[in-house]
């Protein structure tokens, strides 16, 4: 059966089994302008990127052999505070020195599969730069309002660390 789908990005996706759902509207939104962005974050605790990652960053090049603009998100200020997702124990915090050079290490790699050049290419975003100088009370007034602790305990990655230990810093991550 012929894919009914006029956009190439959605039809690629799609036939590669990479969509489950599909907001109203998106396949005719692709067609008048496929110059869409979407990001991935990275987690800067290794200077390497993994098998994991692989499915991740073959859909940004091909989002950018389609026309779109990747963005890949180096998580350079959650990374100081360590994803708690999937941990029985809080991770090792790591020094800026460190965050910075698996950040460069990262970034070096994704050069390989995504083209960073030009007016339309890629972007390497480091939260960090926007992370890095908001202040406890800012967060705390214009972020913190905006989350119930009971949606904060209905993580899995709480729950599962709740009873035998969770940081301030990890539970704050979210």
């Amino acid at each position: 059966m012929a894919n009914p789908l006029a956009s190439e990005l959605l039809r690629d996706f799609t036939e590669r089994g990479l969509v489950h759902d599909v907001t109203a509207g998106l396949d005719q939104r692709l067609v008048a302008d496929p110059a869409i962005s979407a990001y991935i974050g990275f987690d800067p605790s290794a200077d390497s990127l993994h098998v994991g990652h692989l499915m991740g960053v073959l859909a940004l090049r091909r989002l950018q052999l389609h026309g779109g603009r990747p963005v890949a998100l180096v998580g350079g200020g959650t990374g100081m505070i360590g994803d708690p997702s999937g941990r029985s124990a809080e991770r090792n915090l790591l020094d800026r020195a460190t965050l910075d050079h698996n950040r460069a290490a990262i970034g070096a790699q994704l050069a390989n599969l995504v083209d960073f050049s030009g007016k339309g290419g890629a972007l390497l975003l480091d939260n960090l730069s926007w992370l890095g100088d908001l202040g406890l009370i800012d967060f705390l007034r214009d972020t913190g309002k905006h989350l119930t602790v009971g949606y904060m305990l209905a993580k899995e990655s709480v729950k599962t660390r709740l009873e035998g230990g969770l940081s301030f810093t990890e539970f704050s991550y979210m």
